[in-house]
């Protein structure tokens, strides 16, 4: 059985939204139990008016809810019992081997790196998400804005645990192939810390293929892109608003006359099956990777559909331990890393001497 903690009172909809989204979940996999974090009597009114299972429902009450808007660091320090904080205590003394939260994304960061902390090796957690590619492949993004500027050692680390989180969920495509996100292929382009960035991952036991672009996102040819958080979040936010002006456009020209609406008719089941594959609350949840626990976050403003797949997402990674492997992998390859930066600086001193 698989436990989750839920922050129902987070995002823009609160219970609205988080309560039929985690029944609708609860529907869809029969081995997981959801600790409800948040008021107790308004959670039992919505859970009732849900016809929610309640044996596999466990309610945890708190009295603060963190604000959308609210400052991170003012959330951390004045709100230690708000739903979003009390949800990540559930995985800190393990009773629930996730937490969900679709609230304010600066205090559940501070709040998760607060109470969890951050993996041995790891200096800083990154916000990872898989998005859609060719062939039904999933490709990983990370970091997607939470660290801005970031050295290359710190890169290389995302690139470790990207790679490690991805043969935990994905065994069958060992070993993931992982690029660095720059304006080109060659090793010469990027900026100076995207070029150090470069020479250190080479010295890694990753399958690091190299420089990729922006267009080879969708190729299918990377499992792991690696970015700094300026630049990640970027790429999600244009992402996010081609895919919106896409269905736009499309919607647009069918219904433009007569002609168009009876040939709508026709591609309707083309079209809702391009809808569905690229609707964005299927790949809902975006992954605090790093820290020593899992932590998803929802977007703030999805539905209970949107919702139920960031739980799913939750899901998937303590169903594959993927927790516990990642922090082996990432001591073994920080510590062969180590080893080949040794070599290497020895090397350069025998040629000096």
């Amino acid at each position: 059985m698989i436990t989750l903690a839920v922050d129902a009172m987070g995002g823009d909809a609160g219970l609205k939204v988080t309560v039929p989204g985690a029944v609708a979940f609860l529907k869809q996999q029969s081995n997981v139990h959801l600790i409800m974090v948040g008021d107790e009597e308004l959670l039992k009114t919505a859970l009732t008016a849900a016809h929610a299972p309640m044996d596999r429902i466990t309610i945890r009450h708190s009295t603060q809810i963190i604000e959308m808007d609210e400052a991170p660091q003012l959330a951390l320090k004045n709100k230690k019992d708000s739903s979003l904080r009390v949800a990540i205590n559930q995985v800190k003394e393990g009773l629930a081997q996730a937490a969900v939260s679709a609230g304010n994304t600066g205090a559940l960061m501070a709040t998760a790196r607060f109470v969890l902390k951050t993996i041995p090796g790891i200096e800083r957690p990154a916000i990872a998400k898989f998005i859609p590619s060719a062939d039904n492949h999933m490709t990983l993004i990370l970091d997607l804005g939470a660290n801005v500027d970031c050295t290359p050692e710190q890169l290389v680390q995302f690139a470790i645990i990207g790679s490690e989180l991805y043969q935990a969920l994905y065994p069958e495509n060992t070993p993931p192939r992982v690029g660095l996100l720059n304006v080109g292929t060659e090793d010469i382009k990027g900026t100076e810390s995207v070029k150090q960035t470069f020479e250190l991952l080479k010295q890694t036991q990753l399958n690091f293929i190299g420089n990729v672009e922006g267009n080879n996102i969708f190729t299918g040819t990377v499992d792991v892109i690696v970015a700094n958080g300026f630049v990640g979040n970027i790429v999600l936010k244009t992402i996010e608003g081609v895919a919106k002006f896409m269905g736009g456009a499309i919607k647009d020209e069918f219904s433009a006359n007569l002609f168009t609406k009876a040939a709508a008719l026709v591609a309707m089941p083309a079209l809702k099956g391009f809808k569905g594959k690229f609707d964005p609350r299927r790949f809902n949840g975006a992954i605090f990777l790093g820290l020593r626990g899992v932590v998803v976050k929802s977007h703030g403003g999805t539905d209970a559909l949107g919702f139920a797949y960031a739980l799913e997402e939750a899901y998937h990674e303590a169903h594959a331990d993927s927790l516990a492997k990642i922090e082996q992998g990432v001591a073994t390859q920080l510590a062969v890393l180590a080893e080949n930066q040794i070599a290497n600086d020895s090397a350069v001193a025998d040629n000096i001497g």
